[in-house]
């Protein structure tokens, strides 16, 4: 251990933003899953040709959920691999998973092939992978730890505007399948490289000049509980509820933004994929936006100011569905779900510690993994049952007001949280691991 730890040469203080900055090129690739409505209509037209049988945009928008579903079931399982082998290795080992994931689904024969190779391996892999960054960003910035936790996710919402482009240019050089392979060995390669220098600080590490708040000011003092004691809280229960309408709320916007733009606003296709990256940029800089005013007004107040702005934006598509309000709405719901992304772990750290936040974290998780699966299929149950994706938007404004209330009731420090030590075996995976 060193009492004055360097960080690519710098001083830690320096130094621990270029963690962040990788935690951002890490999220930036695990985050490539936001640009699959790029991949829907040449997919469904690939199997259609090749299985001699119309496959629906439906159908291949099943893969998505299930990728998100097991990126979520991945979160809590890893929390105790990170704390025993270090966020380099785990990172190293979803990042190879990732882009096996990709790859596999160049070479499948059917959809149900791709709900395997790229849902359940590549889902697996960004959620081994996810939580590290967010780790390692949480222990070296107590002092500026939403901020440090909304940059670090920015690259996993901003992930689209790039990704969904380059794959758009590559689908049409090269075709959807061989895009796959490009895909997945660039992830591999930018992932491992990444994920060297990811370490925790050093046992009992500070910025300089900082010391942790006094019990019951709105910030929890670190190591508070591990996961058992929080889930003996309301306050577990609130965060969880608030993180799962937020997070269905976003991604049902991400998974319809589209075809909602080219059936209710009218926009033209070309028009609509543009705009698609468009609300990416609104959804990663949602992340570092919220995260940083968790740290100023508290995550309460921060989560009922988003569920305020879901509700006016639902509302707003719902009276007015023409091109205007389109483009207002979404970027607003995709903005609000990085907030969310960066809302959640910040909140996790500050109200249950971060001796056991990784084990925390991945069971909060669970509500992001909830929300990939009914946020799409409420949007395609609502359109099935009535041709329009119009009646979606009323529902979503009723959550975001369930989801106001219990912010405003359930999100705040938890009172009697037995204290606890680190766990054993933390100081030595914080000293470099």
């Amino acid at each position: 251990m060193t009492d004055t730890p360097t960080i690519f040469g710098l001083p830690a203080e320096k130094g621990r933003w270029g963690l962040v900055a990788l935690g951002l090129v890490v999220n930036l690739c695990l985050g490539s899953i936001y640009s699959w409505s790029v991949f829907v209509a040449p997919l469904a037209a690939h199997f259609t040709a090749t299985l001699g049988r119309e496959v629906t945009a439906a159908e291949v928008l099943l893969p998505f959920s299930v990728f998100l579903a097991f990126f979520a079931i991945a979160m809590p399982l890893t929390g105790k691999y990170i704390e025993r082998y270090g966020p380099r290795r785990v990172t190293i080992v979803g990042g190879l998973l990732t882009g096996l994931g990709w790859i596999l689904a160049s070479t499948a024969t059917s959809v149900e092939a791709l709900y395997v190779v790229y849902g359940v391996i590549g889902g697996l892999g960004v959620g081994i992978a996810y939580g590290a960054p967010v780790a390692v960003a949480t222990r070296w910035f107590p002092d500026r730890r939403g901020l440090a936790v909304g940059l670090a996710l920015l690259g996993f919402g901003f992930s689209a505007f790039v990704t969904a482009n380059a794959a758009g240019a590559l689908i049409a050089a090269y075709g959807v399948m061989a895009t796959f392979r490009i895909f997945g060995a660039a992830l591999i390669a930018v992932l491992v490289i990444s994920a060297l220098p990811l370490r925790f600080p050093p046992e009992g590490w500070r910025p300089a000049g900082w010391s942790a708040p006094a019990p019951g000011v709105g910030t929890a003092p670190v190591c508070e509980c591990d996961r058992r004691g929080m889930l003996r809280t309301g306050t577990f229960y609130g965060l969880f509820a608030c993180y799962f309408v937020g997070c269905l709320a976003g991604l049902m916007a991400i998974s319809i933004a589209k075809p909602v733009g080219t059936e209710l606003a009218g926009v033209d296709a070309g028009l609509a994929t543009l705009l698609v990256g468009f609300f990416a940029v609104f959804n990663g800089l949602g992340r570092p936006a919220f995260g940083g005013l968790a740290d100023r007004i508290s995550a309460q107040k921060t989560a009922m100011l988003t569920f305020a702005l879901i509700a006016a934006a639902s509302v707003l598509m719902w009276l007015a569905p023409g091109v205007p309000a389109y483009i207002v709405a979404f970027a607003v719901l995709w903005g609000c779900l990085g907030g969310w992304l960066a809302i959640a772990p910040t909140a996790t750290a500050s109200y249950f510690g971060t001796c056991d936040y990784p084990r925390c974290y991945g069971v909060v998780f669970l509500a992001y993994g909830a929300g990939a699966i009914a946020g799409p299929q409420l949007a395609g149950f609502i359109r099935t049952a009535t041709g329009t994706y119009l009646g979606v938007f009323p529902w979503v404004a009723a959550l975001a007001a369930v989801g106001f209330a219990v912010a405003w009731l359930l999100m705040r420090p938890p009172a009697g949280v037995p204290a606890r030590e680190p766990l054993p075996g933390s100081a030595v995976e914080e000293q470099g691991n």
